[in-house]
């Protein structure tokens, strides 16, 4: 009985084995393309992925403290990224060898957990990171329960008895038949899937309003959020944060006006003299930095930043109400009330 059972295990194996070698280098990937292509883990240089991080931050789902602390702190971060990239390593080489692959799988499930929660909503033209997470959990509990089959270093160990299967974990962490009743078994395998696809449902609902209500992508057009606005004296105070838009490329700052009640410009400065903006004017939040670019101000996409503006015409102005503008170089604009102090 227990040598037939051993068998069937060894076959849901063989029927896993495409999705170990496609999950597994998948992740795998992602080490080799930050450490060995390219060098993505130097802050100093283009690409670091802690940017790419911070992208993640506007619309996460659940997870949005830890990534704004992050950010915040940079060190912390940086050891943040070296060690998840590693993580990916190891968990990528060792689910295509099929090597620890229950243990591995939990890790597998846990990545993708990170990658739905943090970056579900991004996706220009489809539902791109949804997809990578929602198939990554179903693909780390489907490998948990079948473990790996004949074409594996489980197998191999499991074949030649070394005193590592001896171990009473060893069904658990490794591969071969659950130490548990098939009944059980079956339950567990029904509502895990349940819950994998009520998760599934949720975040699409969530993330796209994919299941009822409007369908929406953040990722498409630009939005900008203007926290707060001041004028205080000859100073011009406001923060932006850019929390929608694609996120390989920032939105572009072509004007800053500040209207009157009658919709008069009172002050208005163009792409070129943002473009020309000194760096203690910007007073960057994140990682992801607001910067002068050659004909705007680039804002990339998770980034948040007070502007100081100087100008002797705030000091002239009347007290009534004004509003800031600010122009997009798509034409979109974001308007905010403006305090005078």
């Amino acid at each position: 009985m227990n040598k037939i059972i051993n068998q069937s295990f060894s076959m849901a194996g063989l029927f896993t084995l495409s999705l170990r070698l496609v999950v597994g280098w998948t992740y795998f990937s992602a080490f080799w393309r930050r450490l060995i292509l390219k060098d993505k883990l130097d802050p100093e240089l283009p690409g670091y992925i802690g940017e790419k991080f911070n992208h993640f931050l506007p619309n996460a789902l659940g997870i949005k403290p830890i990534i704004q602390y992050l950010v915040e702190n940079p060190d912390h971060l940086w050891f943040a990224m070296m060690s998840f990239t590693i993580i990916e390593g190891i968990v990528g080489l060792f689910i295509m060898f099929g090597l620890f692959t229950r243990a591995m799988s939990v890790g597998v499930f846990g990545l993708a957990m990170g990658i739905l929660l943090g970056s579900g909503w991004i996706g220009t033209t489809c539902l791109d990171e949804w997809q990578i997470g929602v198939l990554g959990i179903a693909t780390g509990f489907t490998l948990f329960l079948s473990g790996s089959g004949y074409f594996s270093l489980d197998r191999y160990i499991m074949k030649k008895e070394f005193s590592i299967t001896k171990w009473k974990c060893w069904n658990w962490i490794g591969s071969g038949s659950l130490p548990i009743n098939l009944n059980v078994y079956k339950r567990i395998g029904l509502v895990g899937a349940i819950m994998i696809l009520f998760m599934t449902l949720y975040t699409n609902q969530y993330f796209h309003g994919g299941l009822w209500g409007t369908l929406h992508n953040k990722s498409v057009k630009p939005k900008v959020e203007i926290l707060e606005a001041s004028i205080k004296g000859s100073q011009l105070a406001f923060d932006v944060y850019r929390v929608e838009g694609v996120d390989v490329y920032g939105s572009f700052l072509i004007g800053i006006s500040v209207k009157n009640q009658k919709g008069n410009d009172v002050f208005h400065i163009d792409g070129e003299t943002l473009a020309a903006l000194e760096n203690d004017q910007i007073d960057n939040f994140y990682i992801a930095k607001v910067k002068p670019g050659k004909h705007s101000l680039i804002i990339p996409l998770g980034a948040k930043a007070t502007i100081n503006l100087n100008n002797n015409k705030f000091n002239q102005l009347p007290r009534e109400d004004y509003t800031l503008v600010l122009t997009d170089i798509s034409g979109v604009t974001w308007k905010k009330e403006i305090k005078i102090k």
